[in-house]
């Protein structure tokens, strides 16, 4: 539940300075700037705590399955609409987001495993 809570917050906030940093930098206007920072803040941090939501409603032998699946039918939601406002086909679209998520999923397990393995 931390980890959920400081992905939700801390680092939603460094992503969204980021994000405000680089439109600053593109000399987007300043009032557009801090309106679409604070809008990007406020989408990931309602997303995130969906995820934590899913930690405190479901007994943990399932949260890791629910939370999975909640994260590849938010992916593939976002990926259909963005290829819908793209003008572009669907299905690729959604299969290379897919694929890139499923590679990041079980790069994160190999490293995770590793690390239980070689640092002690």
């Amino acid at each position: 539940m931390g980890g959920l809570l400081i992905v939700a917050v801390a680092d939603n906030l460094t992503d969204s300075l980021s994000v405000h940093m680089y439109q600053e930098a593109e000399q987007l206007e300043a009032k557009a700037a801090f309106r679409a920072t604070l809008m990007n803040f406020v989408a990931r941090l309602l997303i995130g705590l969906t995820f934590a939501t899913v930690v405190l409603a479901f007994p943990n032998p399932y949260t890791a399955i629910i939370a999975l699946a909640w994260g590849l039918l938010l992916l593939v939601g976002l990926s259909y609409i963005l290829a819908r406002a793209r003008d572009v086909r669907v299905l690729p679209e959604v299969g290379k987001h897919l694929a890139v998520a499923v590679l990041v999923i079980v790069a994160s397990r190999v490293v995770g495993l590793c690390i239980l393995r070689y640092v002690k």
